[in-house]
């Protein structure tokens, strides 16, 4: 979409709880949170996004909604278009470091009891609001973008203000204004509590509210965060945590990045997600020139996949760039899908990955990228460098070099489009396990062997009678 926040993760779980002005939003923020928040959820791609408005019936009660529902791009950029079309033209976003919806849930009054609430100017906000929206998971990636988004549609650029420079400013209806307040969020470990800290910011938000009712200014503000506060396992398999790891190694507790996102996957649909594709990188490299390709691929919606192609036996996900190498560059991933009696399941291939370009063909054979049918492959590393095992072989060999990081794909039997669970490359014997086993055995050996020769020992049945005559020898004159 040309003008929303970048194409969100397809391979997360669709949905949002989500809900309009209603009877709920009476209740204490953090008491909606304890309810709207789903412990399967995927919370570690996930953060808050709080709507409201001076202006009245900008967003009707939302249809579907339900727990664990994460907010996608679309809907969100569905959400902001009337407000921004129909309702004030000064939109004020609180742009907070990191927030969770479990912030709301730890830090939120209990009961009712706003005195003990970290959040209690934002509720009282929410309560006379004419216009409010609370949506409880909205893809990270997406609110991520939502500056550049809001930039685009207001035609204005974003104006980084606080409580007492916005006193000085002269605000009205006729003129668009982006109003940009960063807050922010801090950790236990660091000088603050984190209530003491959410509670500032708080604060701050009720200051700014005071001042915009003061001088009658129509508004339409938005709270949301850069990224996550809190990272939350999910058992459900998405591009983050995908195949085999490490014992002891968990992947889901590592801080998330704000210069490295994790890119959402690109999706071939036709009524439904039929191809999913995901690489935490893409190169490839034609002589001397290398192209990084990972954000021309995934989180675009800009992505040409004309020419794909999808049933229940055979997919072909087409990826065309212009201008690189040429006029145009075109890789063809060609998957089959196999019955076979003798296992009594189907497998799926990827036969071969094809690169097109104005002057040149190239097939590289990718037959060991297989798995079941229900599943979806998942490999460390794919490339085509046969120094390193390559999966990706070519013959003859071939100027072009292709390497994808954390490689997954998936053609059959989506579910809800999502990846299914991930059969991985890596084999069970590691090298390391094999080192181990190969030095047990012959410890085994060496102690079978010695432990063999000490019961086989045996004692003399003869000796010599040292109580008989001595033998005498006569001295010679």
């Amino acid at each position: 979409m040309a003008t929303g926040p970048r194409a969100s993760a397809s391979r997360r779980t669709a949905g949002a709880s989500a809900m309009a002005r209603s009877p709920l939003l009476l209740l204490p923020l953090s008491l909606f949170a304890a309810l709207a928040a789903s412990p399967p959820a995927a919370a570690e791609q996930q953060v808050p996004l709080v709507l409201w408005s001076s202006s009245r019936d900008l967003w009707a009660p939302l249809e579907n909604a339900h727990e664990g529902h994460i907010t996608t791009d679309i809907q969100l950029s569905s959400y902001l278009d009337p407000a921004l079309e129909k309702g004030p033209r000064n939109v004020l976003l609180f742009l907070q470091e990191k927030l969770s919806i479990e912030d709301f849930t730890a830090y939120g009054g209990v009961f009712g009891n706003k005195q003990d609430s970290a959040f209690s100017n934002l509720e009282n906000a929410l309560e006379l609001a004419p216009s409010s929206l609370i949506l409880p998971s909205v893809d990270w990636y997406a609110a991520s973008t939502l500056t550049s988004y809001l930039k685009d549609k207001l035609g204005a650029s974003p104006l980084h203000v606080d409580q007492v420079t916005l006193r000085e400013l002269k605000l009205n209806d006729t003129l668009p204004a982006l109003l940009l307040l960063r807050l922010p969020y801090t950790t236990s470990s660091g000088l603050m509590a984190p209530k003491e800290v959410l509670t500032g910011n708080d604060e701050i938000i009720g200051q700014v509210m005071s001042t915009l009712k003061a001088e009658g200014v129509p508004y339409t503000a938005i709270l949301t965060a850069v990224r996550p506060s809190r990272v939350v396992r999910d058992a459900s398999l998405v591009s983050g945590g995908l195949g085999r790891h490490l014992l002891g190694e968990d992947e889901g507790l590592k801080p998330l990045s704000p210069s490295a996102p994790l890119l959402p996957p690109v999706s071939y649909n036709d009524t439904e997600p039929r191809i999913l594709f995901w690489a935490r990188n893409f190169t490839v490299t034609y002589d001397s020139e290398s192209h990084d390709l990972t954000h021309l691929t995934f989180g675009t919606s800009m992505l040409n996949l004309t020419g794909s192609s999808w049933n229940s036996s055979f997919a072909q996900l087409v990826l065309t760039y212009e201008n690189l190498f040429g006029p145009y560059l075109t890789f063809k991933f060609i998957l089959r899908n196999h019955f076979y009696p003798v296992s009594a399941r189907s497998w799926f291939t990827m036969d071969r990955l094809e690169i097109h370009t104005n002057n040149s063909f190239v097939v590289f054979n990718s037959s060991h990228i297989t798995a079941p049918s229900i599943y979806s492959f998942h490999c460390q590393s794919v490339s085509t460098d046969r120094s390193k095992d390559g999966l990706l072989m070519s013959s003859p060999s071939s100027a072009w070099r292709v390497n994808f990081q954390n490689f997954q794909i998936q053609a059959f039997n989506l579910s809800g489009g999502n990846f299914s669970y991930a059969s991985d490359c890596a084999g069970f014997f590691s090298p390391g396990i094999w080192m181990g086993l190969v030095s047990s055995i012959f410890m085994l050996f060496t102690f079978t062997y010695g432990l063999h020769m000490i019961l086989n020992l045996k004692t003399m049945d003869r000796f010599d009678d040292h109580k008989g005559s001595t033998l005498s020898v006569p001295l010679m004159e």
